[in-house]
């Protein structure tokens, strides 16, 4: 009973200094919104609740010298244990340099299985083998597939092109080594939600230039983030403020990732980081006016097309990159993807990535399968198979 009391007072101590701290810090709730027509949605604001507390405690911690906010999140992050699975063979090994996790079915198979490259999400700075364990334990069981999870290196430490090219590594070591995991090499397919799609997309256009590799069977891309020209599409401005994924971190994020350095997140937000030159010529590919109008009724408003420093656009030059942003790649690659799955959101920021690619794969004759989850939100996808804080959409 005691050691009851004594956890509840230490509970409602921590609690009530992070309330206090939050109120310290201004933390604004208010700038937050969750749509009427998400499903659930208090579970939607707890959970919000619970990541924000966790960063605050993060920045607490490295106030005062103790570890960094990001160095915190992470390791709160990887406190999931899912212990033995009695359905799957799961193995950590380096593939090159690149740390990874494969889940193989003990059940026996009559023939060669698929194989599953998984690339996490997390915007490119969080996210970790740990995280996405529940999923891809889920995917290989379901499937009866091998997966294979990539740890692939996290920004800012490690800028790009750091991530893309580990988990470009680990599919080429997987796939000139198949014959190891019991893959048909007619049957690898690439798969990532969030940062993870980003990655997904951008291997899967590498290598369709590589005769010396079997050829992908597919991509599967889970709400990605596929461009950084334009953050004020449809999507960015109805879900501004909706859990999980602001519209303002979704460029910090990408800022990050491409030098770890946030400096011209304004620029970036307003659109005056591209040159209007640059702009209009790949606005046949990033533009509202590609966007179904459906799409448009729910708040928004054109923006205007503002030009961009010589000084701010050599920091970001890179965003017209097609590895770091996939939307931006030729026809001539496009043209060669692998069929695709596009999984979008309607309560998300990224939402008009996916379809704005959407329309690109299938102006070029790529198939496409795309479910929309009408009641989503950015991060559903883990959430599929929580105790309590779980989403049925997710699954």
């Amino acid at each position: 009973a005691i050691y009851i009391l004594l956890v509840l007072f230490l509970g409602a101590f921590v609690a009530g200094f992070i309330l206090l701290v939050m109120g310290a810090m201004n933390f604004d709730f208010s700038n937050s919104e969750i749509p009427p027509g998400v499903n659930q949605p208090v579970k939607l604001r707890i959970i919000h609740v619970f990541l924000i507390s966790r960063a605050v405690v993060g920045k607490i911690l490295e106030n005062i010298g103790i570890c960094s906010q990001v160095s915190f999140v992470r390791y709160m992050q990887d406190r999931k244990f899912q212990g033995v699975d009695p359905k799957l063979f799961i193995e950590d090994l380096w593939f090159e340099k690149v740390p990874v996790r494969i889940y193989q079915p003990k059940v026996p198979s009559a023939c060669q299985r698929r194989g599953v490259l998984f690339f996490h999400g997390g915007g490119w700075i969080f996210g970790s083998l740990e995280t996405h364990e529940k999923l891809c334990r889920f995917i290989a069981r379901e499937s009866e597939s091998v997966v294979v999870a990539v740890g692939y290196r996290l920004a800012p430490e490690h800028k790009y092109p750091a991530a893309y090219e580990d988990c470009l590594s680990a599919t080429i070591h997987f796939m000139k080594n198949i014959e190891h995991y019991g893959v048909d090499p007619a049957r690898v397919i690439v798969c990532g939600d969030s940062a993870g799609g980003n990655l997904a997309a951008a291997v899967s256009q590498t290598l369709v230039g590589r005769s010396d590799l079997p050829k992908l069977r597919a991509q599967i891309l889970i709400y990605p983030g596929l461009q950084a020209l334009d953050f004020n599409l449809p999507s960015y401005q109805q879900n501004r403020g909706v859990p999980l994924l602001f519209r303002e971190r979704a460029a910090f994020y990408v800022l990050q990732y491409l030098d770890g350095n946030a400096s011209n997140l304004e620029e970036v937000l307003e659109g005056s980081h591209i040159s209007i030159d640059i702009k209009l010529n790949y606005r046949k590919w990033v533009s509202p006016d590609n966007i179904p109008e459906k799409f448009k009724v729910r708040g928004y408003k054109p923006h205007v097309l503002l030009d961009s420093t010589t000084e701010v656009y050599e920091t970001v030059k890179r965003f017209c990159e097609p590895n770091l942003c996939p939307l931006l790649a030729e026809d001539a690659v496009v043209q060669q993807l692998p069929e695709t799955f596009i999984l979008t959101c309607e309560y998300d920021v990224l939402r008009d990535d996916g379809l704005l690619y959407k329309k690109r794969l299938e102006d070029n004759g790529v198939r496409v399968t795309w479910y929309h989850l009408e009641d989503g939100f950015h991060g559903i996808i883990n959430m599929f198979n929580g105790v309590w804080l779980s989403f049925s959409s997710g699954k």
